[in-house]
């Protein structure tokens, strides 16, 4: 008589995850699981995002400097209040009076008893504590601390202490479950590449320094005021870009291929 043999799914899965050593062979076993039909598409692109979070810093995703939206703590509440609705944000970083410093988060929502009061307000007394943290943090610990702190906004300092950017719980989030991925995307590392679509244009992220474009496309840009590509447009334009709006500078024309509410991402530029 041939004895019956059951397999328990504890023990089937302990076997599984035996044959497991790395992380690319739970990628490779995942992507099995889709070609079988076990787990559709947009699971498994999740799963993949979650799993590269945990190897991605701070500084790959950030809104850089440059491309902050800030209220500075000596504003007058009309020209604070001007500076809010115009960017249609929450959180806004609250600048020192030089510049120098974030010395406080501001949410949007608190307007809304001063403005029914009818009544001006002092930014300083209003403002949240600002939560720091340094640019080479893994987006899984910063997940992590922002959901246990309760804090949708950090400021990110480089390694002097200076401002080096920011970053949402929203930024985080989006690197899990965010925009697919098209043929205009630009590699993860890669801050430029030939457009399919042109051969006399370029698909640029926004967050690209102004002295590497140059040299890249021997070009001659310069700000002041702002250190990447992206930050240039916005000087151009005095405002945060839509999708698909366009400006001419140095020889070149700049498109915006993809932009939020609160950065560019995404430009297309063209020599003319």
């Amino acid at each position: 008589m041939i004895k019956k043999i059951s397999f328990k799914p504890s023990w089937i899965l302990g076997w599984i995850i035996k044959l497991i050593n790395n992380r690319n062979d739970l990628i490779a076993l995942l992507q099995a699981a889709n070609r079988n039909k076990l787990i559709n598409d947009e699971s498994l692109s999740i799963v993949e995002r979650a799993i590269q979070v945990e190897e991605m810093q701070v500084r790959e995703i950030m809104i850089p400097k440059s491309q902050m939206v800030c209220i500075k703590e000596d504003q007058t509440s009309t020209e604070a209040l001007t500076n809010i609705i115009e960017s249609a944000h929450s959180r806004f970083p609250i600048l020192s009076a030089n510049k120098d410093e974030v010395v406080g988060i501001f949410l949007a929502k608190d307007l809304l008893p001063i403005m029914l009061e009818k009544q001006d307000f002092n930014i300083r007394d209003h403002m949240r504590h600002v939560t720091f943290i340094p640019e080479s943090k893994r987006l899984n610990v910063l997940l992590k601390e922002l959901r246990t702190t309760r804090n949708h906004m950090a400021v990110v300092v480089d390694e002097f202490g200076g401002i080096a950017g920011l970053v949402t719980i929203e930024d985080v989030l989006e690197q899990i479950v965010g925009d697919i991925e098209d043929e205009t995307d630009v590699d993860e590392g890669v801050l430029i590449k030939p457009d399919p679509e042109n051969s006399n244009s370029y698909i640029v992220k926004a967050i690209m320094p102004i002295d590497e474009f140059n040299e890249e496309l021997d070009a001659n840009c310069h700000s002041d005021e702002f250190d990447t590509i992206g930050g240039i447009v916005i000087q151009l334009l005095g405002r945060m870009p839509l999708a698909n709006e366009s400006v001419d500078y140095a020889g070149f024309t700049f498109e915006v291929i993809s932009a939020e509410k609160r950065r560019i991402k995404l430009l297309r530029v063209t020599k003319k």
